[in-house]
């Protein structure tokens, strides 16, 4: 059977090697499988090992037996995440070959499972870069903060291959350093989320809109389960206005972007204006109304299935690396199932993965 161990063949083993029972490929590809098959936490992936011994004897030297919970644990404790991290890159590159003309998002999570009991912005955040259109996460930084974000952003940005890409960033990474860095050192384009964090910006871009309706717009309705939400987007080009009302000190910026939503959901109604920047010269209101659409993918692709398919918010691993180290697998497992063509929920497909070998192998071959 062709198993994805290979996939782990470069994480650099944190054991002494003449102290080691089972080689960090299996316990790597056993963690993987369980995370595919239901599992949560290293009891269960003893759990999985001893009920598929059998099967994992044929593509594994499992001579010393299954590990035990304490090593899955003590092993991804001790494992530096950025050597994980390649693999997750390695895995989504079999389906990506290269990020031009995508959007790729960049967007905080925290693994509230790390600090159950701590309020307010403590514990561990994941920032995360995600492809939306083929819904594969190329990097990740870990952020010991939710304000340290800022000074993750451009870590992140020089650790993945933009080149070509649309990066959208929310409120937190509207900074004019990563506006220069995107535009000038990853050879990307930005659009960035707007608020009112970026006081004078924010009043110059509202004036702008105040005083000059354009004509041009484009108009989005989605519906469906007692929602409604209409996004009407507007956009207006830098070169088109005075040079007194003209933004300055952000790198590349071509047009400014204004999105109203009108959401009703079972009969109550709420309004929202948000604005963007843009670096693309592309002028189709259109195009901007899919971006800020596109740009929510990573909490409905990504956060919401590693929150309630995988129960990550459960999680209590806590300890050195463990936390990280989950989340990594946690996506790779993720990715794998998303690339299954059938017509069940990712969660059916894991259900069914725990209990059906072939289609085990199917999603992990």
């Amino acid at each position: 059977m062709n198993t994805p161990t290979t996939i782990f063949s470069g994480v650099e083993d944190p054991r002494q090697e003449w102290r080691c029972l089972h080689p960090l490929e299996n316990i790597l590809f056993i963690a993987l499988a369980t995370m595919i098959c239901n599992g949560e936490d290293f009891e269960d992936m003893v759990i999985f090992g001893e009920q598929n011994y059998e099967w994992l004897a044929e593509c594994l030297d499992l001579s010393n037996g299954i590990p035990s919970h304490d090593t899955f644990n003590r092993v991804l404790q001790r494992l530096r995440p950025d050597s994980l991290l390649n693999s997750l890159k390695e895995d989504g590159q079999q389906l990506l070959d290269v990020v031009n003309e995508k959007q790729v998002i960049l967007d905080g999570k925290k693994l509230r499972g790390v600090s159950p009991n701590q309020k307010g912005n403590k514990g561990l955040y994941i920032l995360s870069a995600w492809v939306g259109e083929n819904n594969i996460c190329i990097g990740q930084q870990k952020v010991k903060n939710k304000s340290n974000e800022i000074t993750a952003i451009p870590e992140l940005l020089d650790s993945i291959e933009l080149a070509g890409a649309t990066v959208s960033i929310d409120a937190i990474g509207c900074q004019r350093e990563i506006a220069q860095k995107i535009t000038q050192d990853c050879d990307a384009q930005y659009f960035l989320s707007l608020k009112k964090n970026q006081r004078n910006s924010y009043q110059i871009v509202e004036d702008a809109f105040r005083f000059h309706n354009p004509s041009k717009f484009d108009l989005m309705i989605e519906e469906g389960h007692g929602r409604k939400e209409e996004r009407k987007c507007t956009i207006i080009s830098m070169a088109s206005l005075p040079e007194e009302e003209q933004l300055t000190g952000w790198e590349g910026l071509k047009n400014i972007v204004k999105i109203e939503s009108n959401r009703n959901v079972k009969g109550k109604e709420s309004k929202q204006v948000r604005f963007y920047m843009s670096s693309e010269e592309i002028s189709d209101p259109k195009y901007y109304n899919l971006l800020a659409r596109g740009h929510w993918s990573i909490e409905n692709q990504l956060h919401w299935h590693l929150d309630v398919t995988f129960n990550e918010d459960a999680c209590r691993a806590r300890k050195d690396h463990s936390a990280e180290n989950l989340n990594i697998l946690r996506k790779i497992a993720l990715q794998r199932i998303s690339r299954m063509d059938d017509k069940l929920s990712k969660k059916k497909r894991r259900y069914k993965a725990s209990m059906d070998h072939n289609y085990l192998i199917s999603i992990i071959s």
